[in-house]
């Protein structure tokens, strides 16, 4: 047989097939680093990603090794990156970044693969060693997710780094995508027409104080109010259901509300404890400083108040409209002419700084719509912005607030240091009187409890009732002793931000305080921040999905938390509305037991927390803190039920039917089912 021979012409077509082939295999298999993608789409709860630097700009560092490439972020963070089936294989080195400081941080590192995870870290802290990745099959998967998530809710050490990060691809570029939208679903049903009373149920108020309750109700407009065994000294406004007066002396008494409109009548119990304890369910209302922050004027001031009654929120029991820091004068900024101005009178006595002319005219027309309002100051010299506080004027101070009429007062701990008592002059011979006091405090938290006592002695002299806020961020584990200086609240956490991150890691960590919480003092794991939020003149919208806000406002009802609305509240949306009008939700916050909720079982990242009602139900939040839907058990077991009960879904305003043994629900991810449990008769 003639062999074939192929032409010079053919040999080299065949050779440039060959190198084409060859080409094509080593595009197939490029090397893509992640940190060369586009980050713009990536989701993250603090700061920017950094491209081979970490989050705060310093050379990418984990457990002392130095990296030159990779993606610096912070935890909670994700990227979604689209593959398309092409990735062959992915390869990291993660950790916390050095810049935090040795024992910092706490971040675990996920890789998804279609939704199911393909591989995840133990949590890490800043000087452990960097963890190596290697996913060598990605055979097939059209979707990559990369996750830093952290488990604590002091967010500020959480530097998460995936240095060396590199995806292989055999055909194709890998793209970022941005989450998906997540629709703000209004589950909150409107109100009925007919009157319902929506009021705590008990209120505190001291002996021979001024008495101020507003009574909540929703229903068609007008409404009347009254009130059956009003004890003497009290009287009721029956067209604004204002019940005003004063009690002379220490009781207890029971009284029927009354609210009717052409459509029908509401009654509710209410119970009127005039006697030494105040504050018996947290506090609802406003707060200036996750929106406004240094940039407050009386003008928002009002403008909060005047969009508490007309967007109906009163009607659902916000009370409280409270400005925070920058109400006074602040030396330390000389560039702003509306903070400056004499610190105090010749008296001594504070004095507000020119953004606020009338500090008497204020609260008069805040008290004119029915509600009550509050202010800010530091048991140090200045306060946290730089303003003048009330170290060495307490008594000076808490005068003048009463004098003023205001009703609360959050006390911040900011430039209080105890070698400052050594510098007492004014208030020595004032403090001298609470030694025996102050001396009985265990000696490992004097310190922390001091200041805070001075100031509680200084209310009591007063002949209003001021709610005291206590603000120290946690230390000294002050849930064990808040309520001992006199505390109505106390700040169990670090600042709140509007991310997930934050939220849940502030939220889920308050597990153990419930022991100390009761009527009269409370556990605060910070304000709401939901709505338009910005800690300044530039607002934007919560970062928190609806998912995760339905979250927030679950959680925050169960730990029975002061609830302080952040957010402008002359941009309240429908939605925003919706989650500050439930009713059903809002009355497990104010039930008249004040018990705070405890988890009571986990699953991994899905959660039950329980909470006692006064009328022997249990509220029960269902929570999902993974990435993914997914179905969440309350067994009858685990909350101490038995028998078959009775369950209604609180957001939904609706009954679910009975069950026996256990209630399961699918939450979505980030997400919450919170319900009521009766036994079923």
């Amino acid at each position: 047989m003639k062999k074939h021979r192929s032409s010079p012409r053919f040999q080299l077509v065949l050779c440039a097939a060959l190198l084409a082939l060859v080409a094509g295999a080593a595009r197939a298999e490029e090397i893509v680093p992640l940190s060369s993608l586009n980050l713009s789409r990536m989701e993250q709860d603090w700061g920017e990603p950094r491209v081979n630097q970490s989050v705060d700009r310093h050379p990418l560092s984990i457990g002392g090794v130095l990296f030159t490439n990779g993606l610096g972020t912070h935890a909670y963070s994700r990227l979604i990156v689209e593959v398309n089936g092409n990735a062959q294989s992915f390869t990291a080195r993660v950790g916390v970044d050095d810049e935090v400081g040795k024992g910092n941080g706490n971040v675990r590192f996920e890789v998804d693969g279609d939704g199911e995870p393909l591989w995840q870290s133990i949590f890490l802290h800043a000087g452990d060693p960097p963890v190596t990745v290697n996913l060598p099959d990605l055979g097939g998967i059209k979707r990559l997710t990369f996750i830093a998530d952290s488990g604590t809710n002091e967010i500020t050490f959480c530097h998460a780094d995936w240095a060396d990060a590199f995806l292989t691809m055999r055909a194709g570029q890998p793209v970022t995508v941005a989450p998906a939208p997540e629709p703000a679903v209004i589950l909150t049903p409107k109100p009925l027409p007919t009157p319902r009373i929506n009021s705590a149920k008990i209120f505190g108020v001291r002996p021979g104080h001024p008495f101020l309750f507003t009574v909540a109700a929703t229903g068609d407009r007008p409404m009347t109010f009254s009130a059956d065994h009003l004890p003497r000294g009290l009287k009721l406004d029956s067209h604004t259901g204002r019940i005003t007066g004063v009690l002379k002396k220490t009781n207890t008494f029971m009284v029927t509300l009354h609210a009717k409109n052409a459509l029908g009548e509401a009654t509710q119990s209410f119970k009127i404890v005039c006697g030494p304890q105040i504050g018996l369910t947290p506090a609802m209302g406003w707060n200036s400083w996750n929106c406004f922050a240094s940039a407050v004027t009386e003008k928002d001031i009002k403008a909060a108040a005047d969009a508490m009654v007309s967007s109906g929120l009163i009607n659902h029991g916000w009370t409280y409209i409270n400005i925070d820091d920058f109400w006074e004068v602040n030396p330390h900024r000389p560039d702003d002419p509306t903070l400056q101005g004499p610190e105090r009178n010749r008296a001594g006595d504070i004095l507000p700084n020119p953004r606020f002319p009338d500090m008497k005219a204020l609260t008069a027309y805040v008290h004119s719509k029915g509600l009550k309002i509050g202010l800010y100051s530091s048991p140090g010299p200045w306060t946290c912005g730089g303003c003048v506080a009330s170290f060495d004027h307490e008594l000076l101070d808490a005068n003048q607030y009463a004098d003023w009429g205001f009703d609360y007062l959050k006390y911040d701990w900011c430039s209080y240091r105890p070698e400052l008592e050594a510098q007492r002059k004014l208030s020595k011979t004032f403090v001298s009187t609470l030694t025996n006091w102050i001396d009985s405090f265990p000696e490992n938290r004097r310190d922390y409890m001091r200041p805070y006592a001075i100031m509680r002695a200084a209310l009591d002299r007063q002949p209003r009732d001021i709610v005291y806020s206590l603000c120290q961020y946690g230390m000294g584990n002050v849930w064990e002793w808040g309520a001992e200086v006199g505390g109505n609240s106390w700040r169990t956490t670090g600042d709140i931000r509007d991310t997930w991150g934050s939220m849940s890691g502030i939220g889920f960590s308050q597990n153990g305080h419930e022991k100390f919480a009761g009527p009269g003092h409370f556990n605060d794991p910070d304000m709401l921040v939901v709505g338009y939020v910005g800690w300044g003149p530039r607002l934007h919208p919560t970062h928190l999905t609806p998912n995760e806000q339905y979250t927030h406002i679950s959680l925050w009802c169960l730990l029975a938390a002061p609830l302080l609305i952040g957010c402008d509240m002359t941009k309240l949306d429908d939605f925003t509305l919706s989650l500050l009008s439930n009713d059903e939700v809002l009355a497990v916050d104010q039930d008249p037991l004040g018990r705070q909720a405890s988890r009571v079982a986990q699953d991994g990242l899905l959660e039950v927390w329980a909470k006692d009602m006064e009328d022997g139900s249990k509220a029960v939040g269902l929570f999902n803190r993974s990435h993914d839907d997914a179905t969440v058990i309350a067994r009858f077991s685990d909350l101490g039920l038995t028998g078959k009960q009775r369950v209604r879904d609180l957001w939904r305003q609706k009954d679910l039917g009975e069950f026996t043994n256990q209630f399961s629900a699918t939450v979505p991810h980030h997400g919450v089912v919170l319900v009521r449990m009766w036994p079923a008769e």
